[in-house]
């Protein structure tokens, strides 16, 4: 039983319909000139798809089967007949999805900003875009004719929108396809165009429309709105528009990840002894213990008041960073004070008569 097909194709001669094409687009991607630009892998390329053209078709493979290559229905060999330029067209169609292109292409995609405060991003929001698009001729309906009017078959395609060039080569046949060039892959003329439109189907216009932010987005993120870009020539259909969202900084906030950071600023004495201040968040103040002694630099955990996470559950933390402030002018009643309770903790201080010497030498110091 023949087997040079089988081999070139990697698969055993029983093999069925559905391995026989596995195979074949496997070898394909690999082989490709564009993937592997070796020119022996191109000429296995050539032949591999020629070997699937005869295996891949029952008639062809049966006969192939019974008396090889020199066949009644072979031609004697059979990466000499004419079928070989569609497996290499139709190959080709699928590597390159421009090439050969029918009818009206897809409008351009867009982009543009959205500026979102740092509560709308941690909670969503919908949020109105006004963009300058191509959209959709309204006097023409996309066609671009004149109103009354219909566009021609292109006589150079007969209406294809490609062209296909047969030549003849020392493995066959070789079919290529590309657009028409006379009505640049449209399939039709337009005769008598839209005054509207100029026969391009569409105008620039004004769209202002509402999109859902979700929560979670942080600066840089990137929302696609499929169909929501340029609409295509003559009816084509529309691209994307990509929104770039930008999360204007909060004074009060530092974001990190899904958590927020903010500072407390408080006396020596509110923390010596203790208090209960108001802190900011995203949800409106909320009440924060200070447990007496606290350090400066202390850092408290706020459970669930931060960002919500934009993939899942939940919300990130808010961190209380508490920051001691050390008096930097004092009256002379709050030196007496201070001084009783450094005596009272048995902290060593300046003599009373030097104090104020002492107290002005460390300022020129530091002025």
């Amino acid at each position: 039983m023949p087997a040079e097909l089988y081999e070139l194709l990697e698969v055993a001669s029983d093999a069925s319909p559905e391995e026989i094409k596995k195979s074949y687009r496997r070898l394909a991607r690999e082989l490709h000139p564009d993937a592997n630009p070796d020119p022996e892998a191109e000429d296995r390329f050539k032949r591999v798809s020629a070997a699937y053209e005869v295996l891949s078709d029952p008639a062809k493979r049966q006969q192939y089967d019974l008396y090889g290559d020199g066949g009644p229905q072979m031609g004697g060999n059979p990466f000499g007949g004419g079928g070989f330029g569609d497996i290499f067209d139709a190959f080709f169609s699928q590597m390159n999805p421009n090439q050969g292109r029918r009818g009206p292409m897809a409008g351009a995609d867009m982009e543009t900003v959205v500026t979102l405060s740092l509560s709308d991003a941690a909670f969503g929001s919908a949020q109105d875009l006004s963009i300058r698009v191509p959209v959709r001729c309204g006097d023409c309906g996309g066609s671009g004719s004149e109103s009354g009017t219909t566009p021609e078959t292109c006589t150079e395609c007969g209406g294809a929108g490609e062209v296909r060039r047969v030549r003849q080569s020392l493995l066959g046949q070789m079919i290529t396809s590309s657009a028409c060039g006379r009505c640049q892959g449209m399939g039709q003329i337009i005769t008598t165009p839209c005054a509207g439109c100029h026969g391009d189907g569409r105008v620039t216009d004004e769209r202002t429309f509402t999109i859902d932010v979700p929560a979670g987005v942080e600066s840089g993120t990137t929302l696609r709105l499929d169909g929501r870009g340029a609409a295509g020539p003559r009816g084509g259909p529309s691209g994307s528009l990509y929104v770039h969202v930008d999360v204007t900084p909060d004074p009060r906030f530092e974001r990190v990840g899904d958590d927020l950071h903010t500072e407390v600023h408080l006396g020596i004495a509110q923390v010596a002894i203790g208090t209960e201040v108001s802190v900011d968040t995203l949800d409106g103040p909320i009440d924060v213990a200070i447990a007496p002694g606290t350090q400066s630099g202390t850092v408290l955990r706020q459970r669930g008041l931060g960002v919500t996470h934009l993939r899942g559950r939940g919300r990130g933390d808010l961190h209380v960073h508490i920051q001691v402030e050390t008096p930097s002018e004092l009256t002379e009643r709050e030196v007496e004070l201070l001084s009783e309770l450094a005596e009272l903790r048995g902290e060593h201080l300046a003599p009373p008569e030097r104090h104020k010497g002492v107290v002005s030498r460390i300022r020129s110091a530091f002025s």
